[in-house]
C-alpha cells in the first residue's frame, strides 16, 4: 500500500512537469534560459525554506550527507538543465526533445538491475508504446537527424542519461530525506545564476503574466514536482513511473489546446491513444519473485 502511495506521489510531478510548456509560453520566451533557471529554481528553494522555517528550523539538518548524494542530486539537475539548454543551441528543438526523453525509457531498463528490482517484458512493451506515442506527438514530418548537429544531439543524449541515472540511483540513497531536495534546487539556482551572469544578458518581465509564468514554474514544475519525484523513485513503482512519464508531454499539449495555444489534431488523439495504452500495459502486469520494498 505503501508504494502504492509513493507511486502516485511520484506520479504528480508527471502532472505538474505536463504545466511546463504553458507557464514556459507564458514568460513569452524572453527569459534567457539560464536567468529563468535561476529564477524557478530559486523560487523551488524559498518555497521549502517557508516550509522549513514554519517548522521551526532552517532545513541545516539535511546539509549533512555524504558527498556522493551531493555529487548526484546537484549533478543531475544542474547538469541535465544545463546539456539541455546547450542542446537546444546546438541542434533543432524537436529532435533535442525526442532525444532526451529517452530517459523514461532507460529508467525502465536500468531499473531491472537494482536489487529486488526486475524488468518484465510488460513493463518493456509498455514504454516502447508509450515512446511511440511521444515521438508522434513532438515529431512532425519534416524533421530529420542531421550530422551537422551531432554535438547538440548527444547532448540531448546526455539528458536522456543523466536523469535516468539519477532516478535509478535514488533509489539507492532512499534513507535520504527529500527534503535535501531544497538545497540541490538552491545550488542548482546559483550554478545557473553564474552560468546566467558569464553568457546571457539579464532580461527582467514586463507584464503581469511573465511573472505569473516564472512563479508557476517555480512552485510547480520546478518546484513541487521535483520533491514528490524523488519521494516516488525512492519508494515507489520506479518501471511504472518510467511509462508514466511519457505522459507530461501528453498532457502539457492538451493544456495547451485547452488554453487555445495550440490546436487540436488527429496526430495528438493518435499520440493520446497510444501513451495511454502504454502506460495501462505496463501498470497492469504484476512483478515477479520482486523482493520486499523498503518501504521506510
Amino acid at each position: 500500500m505503501k508504494q502504492r502511495q509513493a507511486t502516485l506521489t511520484g506520479f504528480s510531478a508527471i502532472l505538474l512537469w505536463g504545466t511546463l510548456a504553458l507557464f514556459t509560453r507564458l514568460t513569452d520566451g524572453i527569459i534567457p534560459p539560464f536567468q529563468l533557471m535561476a529564477m524557478s529554481f530559486g523560487i523551488a528553494f524559498i518555497l521549502m525554506l517557508s516550509r522549513f522555517m514554519y517548522q521551526g528550523h532552517l532545513g541545516l539538518r539535511h546539509l549533512r550527507h555524504p558527498k556522493q548524494v551531493w555529487l548526484l542530486g546537484i549533478g543531475s539537475y544542474f547538469g541535465y538543465h544545463f546539456c539541455f539548454f546547450s542542446a537546444m543551441q546546438l541542434a533543432p528543438a524537436v529532435e533535442v526533445s525526442l532525444l532526451a526523453y529517452l530517459w523514461p525509457l532507460l529508467i525502465v531498463l536500468l531499473a531491472g538491475m537494482l536489487p529486488g528490482e526486475s524488468v518484465t517484458f510488460r513493463h518493456i512493451c509498455g514504454a516502447l508504446l508509450a515512446l511511440l506515442g511521444c515521438w508522434l506527438l513532438i515529431s512532425k514530418p519534416d524533421s530529420g537527424f542531421d550530422s551537422q548537429y551531432i554535438n547538440g544531439y548527444a547532448l540531448a543524449l546526455s539528458c536522456a542519461v543523466i536523469w535516468s541515472g539519477y532516478s535509478v540511483l535514488s533509489r539507492l540513497i532512499s534513507q535520504v530525506s527529500t527534503d535535501t531536495v531544497a538545497w540541490f534546487c538552491a545550488a542548482t539556482s546559483l550554478l545557473a545564476l553564474a552560468c546566467h551572469l558569464n553568457f546571457e544578458t539579464t532580461v527582467w518581465p514586463e507584464k503581469p503574466s511573465q511573472w505569473m509564468g516564472i512563479i508557476g514554474l517555480g512552485i510547480g514544475p520546478v518546484g513541487i514536482a521535483f520533491f514528490t519525484w524523488d519521494y516516488g523513485i525512492k519508494h515507489g513503482n520506479l518501471q511504472l513511473l518510467g511509462v508514466l512519464a511519457y505522459a507530461a508531454p501528453l498532457i502539457s499539449t492538451l493544456l495547451l489546446v485547452t488554453a487555445g495555444l495550440a490546436d487540436a489534431s488527429w496526430t495528438l488523439a493518435l499520440a493520446s491513444l497510444t501513451i495511454v495504452s502504454g502506460s495501462l500495459h505496463a501498470g497492469t502486469g504484476k512483478k515477479r519473485n520482486q523482493k520486499p520494498q523498503d518501504t521506510a
